[in-house]
């Protein structure tokens, strides 16, 4: 008997470890090609050549190039990107902690439906939404710009602060904001220094997941720009026609660095919260 147990258990080992090998090559398979693009982007932005079709040297003019800021519609379209994708950010998580925390916390006649309503702009497709609100923009005559796009950002950045903020609502925070005005605090105050601290985690994540959504579209950019300016995004897809150049891939370039960089600070700031809470949990 102890002999057939001992095959088995060794078995099962086995037939585990076997699984963990594959599990590691299929997520080494998939990282690979997710990151082979970003890692020859990176490269051509080294290529000594004016349309990255071919391997032609190493150089660095191309970041040269782009500090000397010579290039001023790559720069302008860039930091219209970067106005868009904040006030969308700012105005996103504070609709989404308010949201949030009413469809986690508060029971009304309509919750249901806005709890199926909020999933409409994350299912539905972007084109069918940017076609949408480019016919009631005409409609109503409103002059395509950053107005539009701002709008367009919005609506479906909303939805996914709201979710990522609901998730992070717990029946814990019911109870510290319970004792929070037990101990005489009122609800601003409970609202302020108990509610929006123990879901920062959850308001950090959505807002850094606003912000690329919002940075990285093309399609609502695209529909609901002016004539007169346009995002990064949309610039950068023009530019595809005839060839994108060594310092469009540069800035990119130096955007992932600086996105890495940020997720980088948003573990480190999650680490030093939670230690923040077990300590005053403990004290």
């Amino acid at each position: 008997m102890r002999k057939s147990d001992d095959n088995r258990n060794l078995k099962r080992v086995r037939r585990s470890r076997r699984l963990s090998r594959l599990a590691d090559i299929y997520a080494v398979l998939m990282y690979t090609l997710f990151y082979i693009p970003v890692a020859v982007m990176i490269a051509f932005s080294f290529n000594d050549a004016k349309r990255n079709y071919s391997w032609e040297g190493f150089t660095t003019q191309w970041y040269q190039k782009l500090f000397s800021f010579s290039n001023n519609t790559l720069w302008d379209a860039l930091v219209y990107s970067l106005v868009i994708a904040v006030f969308a950010t700012v105005i996103s998580t504070v609709v989404g902690v308010l949201g949030g925390i009413g469809l986690k916390k508060f029971e009304f006649r309509t919750k249901k439906f806005i709890n199926m309503m909020i999933y409409v702009p994350i299912i539905v497709p972007e084109i069918v939404l940017a076609v949408a609100m480019l016919i009631i923009f005409i409609t109503l005559g409103v002059r395509m710009g950053m107005g539009t796009i701002l709008i367009g950002h919005c609506t479906f950045c909303i939805p996914y602060a709201v979710v990522t903020i609901k998730g992070r609502i717990s029946g814990d925070n019911e109870t510290l904001e319970e004792a929070s005005m037990d101990l005489g605090a009122n609800r601003v105050q409970t609202f302020f220094r108990v509610t929006i601290p123990s879901i920062m985690p959850g308001i950090i994540s959505s807002a850094f997941l606003c912000f690329t959504l919002s940075i990285d579209d093309v399609v609502m950019s695209n529909m609901l720009a002016g004539a007169s300016q346009s995002t990064l995004p949309v610039l950068i897809l023009s530019l595809n026609r005839t060839g994108i150049s060594g310092d469009v891939n540069a800035l990119t370039t130096v955007m992932i660095l600086l996105m890495v960089a940020a997720m980088l600070m948003q573990n480190l700031l999650r680490k030093m919260l939670k230690k923040r809470a077990q300590r005053e949990t403990e004290g």
